[in-house]
C-alpha cells in the first residue's frame, strides 16, 4: 500500500514552506538554496503521507535517490504495545525485546539503519515507503537534523525524563468570563516577560507551553539537568512577576497562582491545526499525571516540587560518578545559580 495515495490535499505552498522553515531554525545559514528547496519539497511529501494524522512516520534512513520511511497507522503502536503487554507468560521473553525496541524508536533521533527499519516494519506489520527527492541528501549533519525535526512533527516521541512546571489560577471557575480572559492574559504576559528576561541574560532556553484551560504546562524542549534548572529559574521569575503585578493591580485582573514542578516521563505529539500539524507540541504522560495530583493538594500561593530522580546528561556540570540526582540535590544545585538572575527587572522592580 502506498501512503501517498491516501491523501492528496491542495494547499497553498507558502503555508507548508512556513511550517518547514520552523525546522530550519539555527541551521538555515549552513544550507544552500538547493538544499533548502529539497527539504521543503520533502516536507510536502511528508505532509501527504501523514494524511491529516491518520499515519505516523516513525523513522527514516537515506537512500540513493531520497529517503526510506517507516510509516504506520496512528493506532499501530498502541496495538503492538497492548499485544506484547498482554502476551502469555511463556512468551514474555520473546516479546520484551521487541517491545523495548519499539519504545527506543520513539526516543531521540529518528534516523536508523535500514536493517533496523526493516525489523521494526516486520514487528508492526508495515511496509517501508520510498520518497524520491529532487537531489540526493548531502553527508552534512545539518540536513539530518532538519529531517529529524520535520519527521517528529508527523509522529509521536517518548521522553524518559522531562521537567514540567504547572501554573494554575486559583478560583478560575468562579470568575466571570471577562475576568477569566484578563487573568489568563496576565499570566501569559508574565510567562513572556520572564522568558524575555532570561534570553537577555544569554540563558539558552527553548520553552514550550500548552493550556490547561485555567493555566499552563511549561517545559523546556532541551533536555538535561541544566535545561531543567533553567525551567526551575523561569518558574520563579514568572511567580515574581505575577506577585509584583498583583501588588500593583487595582481589580481582579492578575491571578493568584499555585504552582508545581516535577520531572518525569511523557509522550510528545503535534495535534492537527486545520490541515497541518501545529508548530508547538503537546505532552501527556507520568509527569503531567503527577502534576495534576500535586496541584489538587497545593494551597493558593504555594509552590510544590515533586519527588523525582533525574539522570545527568553528558554536558551537565555534575559529578560523572552520580547515577541519578534526586529532587533535593536538584533544588540545591538550582539555588547555586540564582545569582545569575540578580538585577533583572520585573514589572518595573529589580530582583536582588
Amino acid at each position: 500500500m502506498s501512503y501517498r495515495d491516501t491523501y492528496q490535499p491542495h494547499l497553498d505552498a507558502r503555508v507548508l514552506e512556513n511550517i518547514s522553515t520552523n525546522a530550519f531554525v539555527g541551521l538555515d545559514d549552513r544550507l544552500d538554496l538547493r538544499q533548502r528547496g529539497n527539504l521543503i519539497e520533502l516536507d510536502r511529501q511528508l505532509h501527504a503521507i501523514w494524511s491529516l494524522g491518520k499515519n505516523y512516520i516513525l523513522g527514516w534512513t537515506p537512500s540513493e535517490d531520497g529517503i526510506t520511511l517507516l510509516v504506520v497507522h496512528h493506532y499501530a503502536i498502541a496495538d503492538y504495545a497492548f499485544a506484547t503487554a498482554s502476551a502469555p507468560p511463556e512468551d514474555s521473553v520473546s516479546t520484551s525485546d521487541p517491545h523495548s525496541f519499539i519504545m527506543r524508536m520513539l526516543t531521540g533521533s529518528r534516523r536508523f539503519e535500514l536493517r533496523q527499519l526493516r525489523n521494526a516494519a516486520r514487528l508492526l506489520d508495515a511496509d517501508l515507503t520510498q520518497v524520491k527527492l529532487r537531489q540526493p541528501l548531502q553527508p552534512a549533519d545539518e540536513e539530518s537534523q532538519i529531517i529529524d525535526r520535520l519527521i517528529k512533527r508527523y509522529s509521536v516521541s517518548y521522553v524518559a525524563s522531562r521537567a514540567v512546571a504547572l501554573f494554575d489560577i486559583v478560583g478560575f471557575s468562579l470568575l466571570s468570563p471577562f475576568e477569566q480572559m484578563t487573568q489568563l492574559n496576565s499570566l501569559s504576559h508574565s510567562l513572556n516577560s520572564a522568558h524575555s528576561k532570561m534570553l537577555h541574560r544569554r540563558l539558552n532556553i527553548d520553552f514550550s507551553r500548552s493550556s490547561t484551560g485555567d493555566g499552563f504546562y511549561i517545559w523546556n524542549r532541551d533536555l538535561g539537568i541544566e535545561a531543567n534548572t533553567h525551567l526551575y529559574h523561569f518558574m520563579h521569575l514568572v511567580l515574581a512577576d505575577n506577585a509584583i503585578a498583583r501588588r500593583k493591580a487595582q481589580a481582579r485582573t492578575v491571578p493568584l497562582l499555585r504552582t508545581c514542578f516535577h520531572i518525569g516521563s511523557c509522550y510528545e505529539f503535534y495535534q492537527a491545526e486545520g490541515l497541518n500539524p501545529t508548530m508547538s507540541s503537546d505532552i501527556v504522560g507520568d509527569v503531567t499525571i503527577e502534576l495534576a495530583r500535586m496541584i489538587d493538594r497545593a494551597l493558593p500561593g504555594q509552590v510544590m516540587v515533586g519527588e523525582f530522580l533525574t539522570k545527568p546528561a553528558a554536558h551537565d556540570e555534575f559529578d560523572p560518578q552520580l547515577v541519578h540526582v534526586d529532587s533535593i540535590g536538584f533544588v540545591e544545585k538550582a539555588q547555586e545559580n540564582l545569582t545569575r538572575l540578580n538585577g533583572l527587572e520585573l514589572s518595573g522592580d529589580a530582583i536582588e
